[in-house]
């Protein structure tokens, strides 16, 4: 199972070429997608077009859903958030801090473009969905 950003999600559905975007075509229909509630969210608030948004609804409806937070996870979160703080970084989004907790937690690779996870991969053992596939 693989867990994808919204990052990913936007290029893909831009049509944007990017190495996270080819792996996440290269995906469906050989390793399980999970589309967490949040991303579900920030990627369907982005469309402007009412049947662009219905189509990538139905697309999206073809992965597993996640719910990001519970108390567990909002705590482990808290966490991870000083941890990083405490080494001069910040987390610009509080919703990147959740969905890296939800996936560290569970054990989950995340597909990602955002720089924002980069510090969990580094100094919190988020799994690189790329680097769990090889393709980097």
């Amino acid at each position: 199972m693989i867990v994808v950003d919204s990052s990913v999600w936007i290029d893909y559905f831009r049509l944007i070429d990017t190495p996270q975007a080819a792996t996440l075509d290269r995906l469906f229909g050989v390793e399980p997608i999970v589309t967490p509630d949040l991303i579900l969210v920030e990627v369907l608030q982005g469309f402007t077009d009412d049947a662009a948004m219905a189509s990538a609804r139905d697309h999206l409806s073809s992965t597993t859903y996640l719910t990001v937070c519970d108390e567990e996870v909002a705590f482990e979160a808290l966490r991870n958030y000083r941890f990083l703080r405490s080494r001069g970084i910040t987390v610009r989004r509080t919703i990147d801090t959740l969905i890296a907790t939800r996936c560290i937690v569970d054990g989950l690779p995340l597909l990602y473009s955002d720089r924002d996870f980069d510090p969990f991969v580094a100094h919190l053992n988020l799994r690189s969905a790329l680097k769990h596939l090889g393709a980097n």
